[in-house]
């Protein structure tokens, strides 16, 4: 099925990379007009070379002013606001839960929900003002199955879940659709993280090592298609 989003408003959060960053290309791809932000400098400079006509704003968004300024931002350069795509999210730490740091925990919590959230309660207005349209929340497998060794992330990727849900039945009537998506292994730097994170902590250490190839076969042999996805297979299902 052809899906059509010409002319559609989109923001969409860490794009400056990874997913996001395909994601906004498939968008772009299909002529719907895209904002993006990231805290990368480098990569949101390299973003506005490569993708013109794209909204760039630096913002963090666990930080609720920065994403008041981001939704200024995104307002000014769109015109409205048609989608919104909540792509941020960290890997957090690799540890027993016993071992978690509160700071480490509250990191993951600040990105992770926090920001869907800030951002989510700045888009329905402006998706309602245009008369509807999609908020799409990004989860993992790790939000249905739990992830030994990376509570802080698990427990995270399960509150999107409520989050989505809850908003769907706030913002059913108004022609808000509300969705996450759960990927499982995504080829991309922060599942790359997840793996040196794992191979880290296996040896009780926090310095950054290579990640041995025994320890992707491992994830790769979970998969039953037999690789990772692809950022672009990702970006289809999104769009």
């Amino acid at each position: 099925m052809e899906i059509s989003v010409k002319g559609l408003k989109v923001l969409i959060t860490a794009a400056a990379s990874g997913i996001g960053c395909a994601v906004a290309k498939a968008f772009l791809a299909k002529d719907a007009e895209v904002c993006i932000c990231d805290i990368n400098d480098d990569q949101l400079a390299a973003c506005s070379r490569s993708l013109p006509g794209v909204g760039v704003t630096r913002a963090d968004v666990s930080d609720p002013v920065q994403v008041d300024r981001l939704f200024e931002e995104a307002h000014s350069h769109l015109g409205g606001l048609d989608v919104l795509i909540n792509n941020a999210g960290i890997a957090g730490p690799t540890a027993a839960v016993e071992d978690v740091l509160p700071e480490e925990w509250d990191l993951t919590m600040a990105v992770n929900i926090n920001g869907q959230f800030y951002c989510a309660r700045r888009a329905v207005p402006l998706i309602k003002a245009g008369g509807g349209g999609s908020i799409i929340n990004m989860s993992s497998s790790a939000g249905l199955l739990g992830y030994p060794m990376r509570s802080p992330y698990a427990a995270s990727k399960w509150v999107v879940i409520g989050l989505t849900k809850t908003m769907c039945k706030e913002w059913a009537r108004y022609n808000v659709q509300s969705n996450c998506v759960a990927f499982g292994f995504i080829d991309t730097r922060l599942t790359q993280d997840k793996e040196k994170g794992i191979a880290v902590y296996t040896g009780k250490e926090k310095v950054a090592v290579g990640v041995p190839a025994k320890q992707r076969d491992i994830f790769i042999q979970m998969i039953p298609m037999g690789r990772p996805g692809t950022a672009e297979e990702a970006a289809n299902t999104i769009l």
